[in-house]
């Protein structure tokens, strides 16, 4: 079983934590991680971009010179893809990207990255982390204390506005729920840090 020192907010040691070998220590699946992430940037994209085709475009109706006899290449509107102001071929319309991975796949490419963290050392458990007040400055000391990298993401097992407005104009510093985490945000940050509450709420989802 992978085991991960605990500290507390000044970076000390005060424990250590048993993690889960079916959740934390997998081998990574790569493929499945690409395939997931991949997944999740198409869904997030918008698709309203739309160009508009020859037909859409206002105005060249008429012919703009005679078919035979001019020496030029014979054109029957100003507003083919061709002329400056002229239609897009193949434009792009509006579409929806999103499409559905298999729930296994999903928890797979979980597992994986939760692993991967831990295989990297890139995962920092805290004991807790609860604060008086929101405050920027206090946040920034404690992820120094504990030699967080900057781009960290910080994982709660529940709500708590302090942490949150803490961390919200950090640059690079994101905080999310067990419940609303995604393979995405664990991947695009360095440091993953978790309290002792989360990782037991995660065992508990993934066991």
């Amino acid at each position: 079983m992978p085991k991960l020192n605990v500290i507390n907010v000044s970076g000390e040691t005060v424990g250590e934590i048993e993690l889960n070998e079916s959740i934390f220590g997998i081998e990574v699946n790569g493929s499945v991680l690409h395939e997931t992430v991949k997944n999740y940037l198409a869904n997030q994209r918008q698709g309203t971009h739309s160009a508009k085709t020859r037909a859409e475009v206002r105005g060249g109706g008429k012919k703009p010179f005679r078919q035979k006899g001019t020496g030029r290449a014979r054109q029957g509107t100003i507003r083919a893809p061709h002329f400056v102001g002229g239609g897009v071929a193949f434009a792009k319309k509006p579409r929806d990207y999103s499409y559905k991975l298999p729930r296994k796949v999903k928890r797979l490419a979980m597992l994986s990255a939760l692993s991967s963290k831990v295989s990297c050392n890139e995962m920092i458990v805290l004991d807790q982390l609860a604060m008086d007040a929101p405050k920027t400055k206090n946040m920034l000391n404690i992820l120094g204390s504990v030699k967080a990298e900057k781009k960290a993401l910080i994982l709660m097992s529940e709500k708590d506005e302090n942490v949150i407005k803490s961390a919200q104009n950090l640059p690079g510093v994101e905080t999310a729920l067990v419940s609303t985490m995604n393979v995405y945000q664990i991947l695009n940050h360095t440091s993953l840090i978790l309290t002792k509450s989360a990782v037991e709420k995660i065992e508990e989802v993934y066991a």
